[in-house]
């Protein structure tokens, strides 16, 4: 049976952990081809391969495997005995009807325990295959690189590598909790954030029934694409107009959109308890927008008690845009809507805001009941790939 053949690269270096690591990736890769005709998928000396069935097509198990993270490269491979004869031989079966003009032979041994060296393989395979072929041999810069791996008891060749998502598994670095707002910025944020290994919960506030549902759709769709790169999700759907309409009769107007986003913080924190969640993460930018100014940032993230992870914070427009070209999350981000941030939004928001002056605005709110009430009546939908979401645990409040 055909194989792929996965290689990783990061996990290498965890040392002691790397069992761990390994064990993380084999099961979300079985996670990631559910329902496709792969019959195994499992570690082979610093390796994972995934046996394909006659049911699965290459370009649909590498489709999954392109947003797995924790794979450096993978390759379509074909496994045979180990033994120079029929590797040679099954390696020029698979290469009637190529004619580059150049070739090289790439080695590796995983077990040193066979008789000859790499360099001495890579030269007797690539001996007998330029005798066939009569193809010229290139070491710097070929234009085939024929790949093979002995293992212990078998071998496997293969023509290339397609590049990996990278990163570590998901799972590997525990939760966090991310703020989506349905815009540009926040998806790539907690795609950032599954890359180096973290389990993302997701918190979209709306103001449903006063606006639309649109933001609503919109995270929801987020969401669906997002659980692609880490299987499971779970959104938080939480209403937010009637704090709004409490905020805008108590509050300046100037303030009021830094008071909106220090609610938004508690609440966040409050249900990433619930989580266990050990951080919040936002796609906040650096001057992009009035809150975001230096000041505002630190006033809103005062009212932080667990980690708060920015990471696009030094990015400008272009590449955060270039990036969410790439996953995909784009043309959703720019499908028009009503979401809560442009609801009771002053025409002249404060760009410079200080501490004291908020603390006071707040403190004719009271702000202990506003996020209870906003945890209790916040929907639950959780999501899973490649199935479809797979539960609505509330529904959003009318």
């Amino acid at each position: 049976m055909p194989s792929i053949i996965v290689h990783y690269q990061e996990i290498a270096l965890k040392g002691k952990n790397r069992s761990w690591f390994m064990g993380r990736l084999v099961r979300n890769l079985r996670q990631a081809v559910a329902g496709l005709d792969v019959r195994a998928v499992r570690s082979l000396m610093g390796r994972i391969e995934l046996v394909l069935g006659p049911g699965a097509t290459r370009e649909q198990v590498g489709d999954r495997i392109r947003r797995t993270f924790g794979v450096a490269n993978f390759s379509y491979a074909a496994r045979t005995p180990l033994d120079l004869d029929a590797l040679t031989a099954a390696i020029l079966r698979d290469l009637e009807g190529r004619t580059p003009s150049s070739f090289r032979v790439s080695v590796k041994r995983a077990d040193k325990r066979f008789p000859m060296t790499s360099p001495q393989i890579e030269r007797e395979v690539g001996g007998r295959i330029q005798e066939a072929r009569g193809w010229r041999v290139d070491l710097e810069n070929a234009e085939l690189a024929i790949h093979v791996e002995l293992l212990t008891t078998e071998a496997f060749y293969f023509f290339g590598k397609e590049r990996g998502p990278g990163g570590l598994p998901t799972g590997t670095a525990g939760r966090v909790l991310c703020l989506l707002s349905g815009g540009i910025d926040s998806p790539v944020a907690a795609h950032r954030m599954m890359k180096r290994g973290c389990a993302v919960t997701f918190v979209h506030f709306h103001s449903y029934p006063i606006l639309s549902r649109a933001s609503i759709e919109k995270a929801r769709q987020l969401v669906t694409l997002l659980t692609e790169w880490q299987h499971r999700s779970r959104l938080y759907l939480v209403p937010f107009g009637d704090i709004q309409q409490q905020v805008l009769l108590t509050v300046p107007g100037p303030m009021r959109v830094i008071v909106y986003r220090r609610l938004m913080l508690r609440i966040a924190e409050a249900i990433a308890q619930t989580r266990r969640a050990q951080a919040i993460v936002t796609g906040d930018v650096v001057g992009q927008v009035a809150s975001q100014t230096l000041e505002n940032l630190a006033v809103v993230g005062h009212v932080a008690t667990l980690p708060l992870f920015r990471p696009l914070i030094g990015m400008d427009k272009e590449e955060i845009t270039a990036e969410a070209i790439r996953l995909g999350t784009f043309p959703i981000s720019i499908i028009p809507d009503q979401d809560c941030c442009t609801l009771f939004t002053p025409r002249n928001p404060q760009t410079r805001a200080r501490l004291a002056d908020i603390e006071a605005a707040e403190a004719a709110l009271p702000i202990d009941a506003l996020v209870d009430a906003a945890v209790r009546d916040a929907a639950l939908e959780e999501f899973e790939f490649p199935v479809a979401m797979i539960g609505l645990k509330a529904e959003v409040k009318a």
